[in-house]
């Protein structure tokens, strides 16, 4: 069920997500009302979630409990947030969906492919962003950006390099699967550059309509 005002960001950490998103909401403000929100969390119930995910001990969790706990936030957050919002027409930029799970739990994680993808039929009926962008940096890069003072939530910036590394291969690897649905950008460039780069793709889809 792909949903052309939902629009995605994916990442790895560090990559510049939450800035490019409070930036194209501003510019995309005057072609609706525009949600911005994440995951996991966007609703209170989901961001205790968050807090269990992104909090504490590296190693606490395995793959799958992560992926179920992820679910549920998720689909806690579809049912309050996103689809309420899309109902109204609203455009919905979101920091982070199913692709992070993907990624972050299958691939970096070894969670079966398959079961994460008949939880997100069951659970979200396969509800799929129009359009999706992933910043790409160099996790070294990444990882310096994300463990500023300010950051309490380093669960995962506390894992390996080589976590991270896997992480940015998979995000690479679904940018190349469908080049319409997924726009891989070099996030080591500056800001407006990148801003530019991502509302210029964004009016294609406006303009197209």
């Amino acid at each position: 069920m792909i949903k052309p005002r939902f629009i995605s960001f994916e990442g790895g950490e560090g990559s510049g997500k939450s800035t490019q998103i409070k930036l194209l909401a501003k510019r995309l403000a005057k072609y609706g009302d525009v949600i911005t929100t994440r995951e996991p969390g966007g609703t209170i119930e989901a961001e205790i979630i968050r807090n269990l995910l992104v909090k504490g001990k590296k190693n606490k969790w395995s793959g799958v409990v992560e992926t179920l706990l992820l679910y549920a936030a998720r689909k806690d957050h579809i049912d309050k947030i996103i689809d309420p919002s899309l109902k109204k027409n609203k455009w919905v930029l979101c920091d982070r969906f199913k692709e992070s799970t993907l990624v972050y739990q299958g691939h970096a994680k070894n969670v079966d492919i398959n079961l994460i993808k008949k939880l997100d039929k069951i659970i979200t009926n396969n509800l799929t962003p129009g359009l999706t962008f992933i910043l790409d940096i160099d996790p070294i890069i990444g990882l310096k950006r994300s463990k500023r003072k300010s950051n309490t939530e380093t669960r995962y910036e506390n894992m390996s390099l080589g976590f991270h590394n896997k992480i940015r291969k998979a995000f690479r690897t679904i940018a190349k699967s469908n080049k319409k649905k997924f726009v891989l950008i070099n996030a080591n460039q500056d800001i407006n550059l990148i801003q530019d780069i991502i509302w210029n793709e964004v009016l294609k889809r406006i303009n197209a309509k």
